[in-house]
């Protein structure tokens, strides 16, 4: 009696053992049959979704000022702020801070077909290692590889858009009445470069914060081959 329950465990364990492997197998080769140009396809559209995601996250109205990413002024120029509030003109930094983010997501509409240009900076040879790599690996390719052209088209429109909402004047005011200030050291803060600096930094963030859901839930995975290609990673 032993003998045949052994026997029937057994043959109950290879025949699991068996549709695993032939399901495993399957698997195996469904991803095999992906191309180089099937991979880089869903990693670019992977980074499509990320971009769009940031785009449109940062480029609604509040979207910069409401957020984690609010733009702040920048450590350096704390001394101003802090006078400025001694004399009682603290409203002038809450005033800047509010018009910087605003000119910010006026700028992060026009991005888009700048960030989706550069994509076409990822070849084919690149798309194994991105995807094998680690989770914000499509990311860092995108910033390594796209920031000083990025920064170079983007920065134009972040001036034009502080110009818009009057922070670069508010600025301009704020550092000169803080400058009038007897014995202060005088400052003059390239505001142009810091919040450029700023909001591609808050872009990139919430690029990378789409990879990492697309490459850790499946249900992130919008079309088959997004699916089958980020199974393999899965299974690294």
């Amino acid at each position: 009696m032993k003998k045949i329950i052994l026997i029937a465990l057994a043959t109950s364990f290879l025949g699991f053992t068996a549709c695993t492997a032939l399901r495993d197998a399957a698997a195996v080769a469904i991803l095999r049959q992906l191309t180089n140009d099937d991979i880089a396809n869903a990693l670019k559209l992977a980074l499509q979704l990320g971009i769009g995601n940031g785009v449109d996250g940062l480029s609604k109205k509040g979207g910069l000022l409401n957020s984690a990413y609010k733009i702040l002024l920048p450590k350096e120029v704390q001394p101003i702020t802090d006078k400025l509030r001694q004399i009682g003109l603290g409203g002038i930094e809450n005033s800047i801070v509010e018009k910087i983010n605003s000119g910010a997501e006026s700028a992060a509409g026009k991005a888009a077909p700048i960030f989706l240009d550069a994509l076409k900076n990822m070849t084919i040879t690149d798309a194994m290692s991105i995807l094998m790599g680690d989770k914000n690996s499509a990311t860092n390719f995108l910033r390594t590889n796209t920031s000083d052209k990025l920064y170079q088209a983007f920065s134009p429109i972040i001036a034009s858009s502080l110009d818009e909402f009057g922070a670069r004047k508010a600025w301009t005011d704020a550092v000169g009445t803080y400058n009038k200030i007897p014995f202060v050291q005088k400052m003059n803060p390239s505001l142009d470069d810091y919040v450029t600096k700023q909001t591609m930094n808050a872009m990139f963030s919430m690029v990378e914060t789409k990879e990492r859901s697309i490459r850790a839930n499946p249900e992130e995975r919008t079309t088959d081959l997004m699916k089958q290609v980020f199974a393999k990673q899965d299974g690294k």
